[in-house]
Order: structure tokens, then sequence, then C-alpha cells
């Protein structure tokens, strides 16, 4: 069970609801988000709901038997949108497109994509700064003065940054040049990060794991959204299977489960999902007709210089049109809607 709480509730009315709760059984747990206050309350036993719903300072109530209730769609039917700011929006009534390279390499390689998305209308660039790479001696990425770097230089364009943190420590210093946290494959399930990542405030896109289910990601965005954060995109980037001839297996069956099950944001990442270019452009179409609220892929000038995962990232020409069959398509489904 959720239950919604008005705005600015004394504290007596606050433990007439808590102990209500308590009454019928139920463990309560208390949630502010940045976009309201719950309590999130769980047990077994059967009661009529309007002994809650008609308590003083309830704004509504609602019945989740979901594990993962604040990111369920059982009680909150409308999709979230997500702001980032100057007019950048990610949800439902637009298809948000992300896009850059895997690694940050230098100030002119940003300079360069920057002008190539500004002229592409792409407002999110992604880039890394901090690269968790299977083998200690692969480029590991330029770091924090980086990171300042890329973040000025996409400001001066109105372009919003993702990026991915690794670590509890870096969350901090981060912060200010970040406009979306991103949580990679192999971070998904350190729920240390994530518990910071929710009292931190930024959106999060928050990546399957490599292995993980469906359930197993909704928990991941569960642990951000118990928190306080309910800014929170999932992003479905291929799971490992025992195929060897592409990188991984891209699940567009989540897509669509995803979007019945939760309310948040569906993203999808076709670059690590098939980790080969020529492929990736089919498989960023399937995304968009699969309901994907947005798409984030790898692009760089010179995909055969990259530091960084050139084998499945896109040129520039190559992206411009990718992007243009990619709203085509968006905007075909839109009216077959």
């Amino acid at each position: 069970m959720i239950i919604q709480l008005r705005d600015a509730l004394s504290e007596n009315i606050l433990e007439q609801v808590h102990a209500e709760v308590r009454a019928i059984g139920y463990q309560v747990n208390e949630v502010s988000t940045n976009g309201g206050r719950y309590f999130v309350c769980v047990g077994k036993k059967e009661f009529d709901i309007r002994r809650i719903g008609n308590l003083p300072g309830v704004k509504d109530v609602h019945r989740v038997t979901d594990v993962n209730k604040l990111a369920s769609r059982q009680w909150k039917v409308k999709d979230t949108v997500i702001d980032l700011g100057d007019g950048v929006q990610v949800g439902r009534g637009s298809l948000a497109v992300m896009a850059g390279p895997c690694s940050i390499e230098s100030e002119e390689q940003v300079e360069r994509t920057v002008e190539f998305l500004v002229a592409n209308d792409v407002r999110i660039m992604r880039g890394g700064v901090f690269k968790p790479r299977s083998s200690p001696y692969s480029f590991r990425g330029i770091g924090i003065e980086g990171l300042k770097m890329f973040s000025r230089r996409c400001r001066e364009h109105g372009i919003k940054i993702v990026t991915e943190v690794m670590q509890v420590a870096q969350v901090a210093e981060m912060y200010d040049y970040v406009d979306v946290f991103q949580v990679g494959a192999r971070n998904s399930q350190n729920f240390n990060l994530l518990d910071e990542l929710g009292k931190c405030g930024k959106p999060v896109l928050l990546k399957r794991g490599m292995s993980g289910t469906i359930e197993e990601l909704l928990a991941s965005a569960e642990y951000v959204f118990s928190n306080g954060n309910e800014k929170i995109m999932l992003c479905e980037r291929g799971i490992r299977t025992y195929e060897r001839e592409y990188r991984n297996t891209l699940d567009l069956n989540a897509v669509p489960i995803l979007r019945e099950k939760s309310h948040l944001p569906v993203i999808v990442d076709p670059s690590h999902g098939i980790g080969l270019r020529e492929h990736v452009e089919p498989m960023a179409l399937a995304a968009v007709m699969s309901g994907a609220d947005g798409v984030i892929m790898e692009v760089h000038q010179f995909p055969e210089k990259a530091f960084s995962d050139g084998q499945q990232t896109l040129s520039f020409d190559e992206a411009s049109g990718v992007f243009r069959k990619m709203r085509a398509a968006y905007n075909l489904l839109q009216q077959m809607n």
C-alpha cells in the first residue's frame, strides 16, 4: 500500500496516520522525495481501504501488490516525465535522443561533438569521464577535471550531460557538473551507490545489469526512489547470453513490459545492446517502434580512433541519418496510436 500525504502536515496528523496503519498490522516506511511525501506500507491483512483514505492529511491511497512499490504503475498510472531544464524533458510525449562518445578524450573532441549535436537538434550528450573497463590496462577516463571541461562546453550551448558515476565518493564532486547520473550495468546492484543517488536529487539513468532481470532493474530503481529521488530513467542495454555473434542480446521485449509495470521513462541503448556499428541503426529504429521514451547511442567524429568502444560507435554522418529515421519512426508511431 502507498499512502500519498498532503503537504505541510503537522506531526500530530502524521502520527495519527502512522498509528492507524500500525493498528491494521502494516509496517510503515516514510519516504520524502523531490515530488511528494509517502508512507510505503507492507503487510498482508485485508482491510477497508477507506479506513485510511478518510484520514486527515491523506491525499490518496493505493493498493500495490508489486514488490517494488514506488516504481510500480499500480499506484501511479500517469507516466513520469523528467524535466532537465531549458525545455529538455524525458518521458511520454517526445523522443529523447542522447548521443556522444563512449569516453571523453579532449576538449577539441567535446567541441566538435557539441557542434554536431546542436546541428542535429540533440539536446543531451553522453560521455564517460570515469570508465569501468574489463581490463585494468584499458583507458579509464580523464576524471573530474575532464568533467568540468565537458560541462562548461556543453552548457555554453544548452546541452545537457549524462555521464557515469562509479562510486559513492564521486557523487558529491560530480554533482555541480552533471545533469543526469548514469549507473552502468556493472553497478546496477551497487546498493550503497543507489542509496546515495536517491539522496542527491539529480536525475538518474539506471542501466540494466548484464545478467539482470526486469524485476531486479525495478528493485534497483526502488532503492533510488525510496531514498528520496523520483527522477529515474530505466535503461535496457542488452543482457549477456550464450550468443557470441554480437556483444549482448538487446532485450526489446523489456520495453513494453517495463512500460506496463512502471511509470518511469524507458531508454534503450542499441550501441551496447548489439555492439556492432553496422547494426546499431536497425536496433535503434526497433527500440523506437517498441515504445521507448528515448535512445542513447555512441557517436564519435572518427570511430576508428575512439579510445573505447569504436566498433559500436557511429560516425557523425551515420548518426545524422539514424537521428532522422528515428524521429520519422516516432512520428509514424504517434500517428498509428
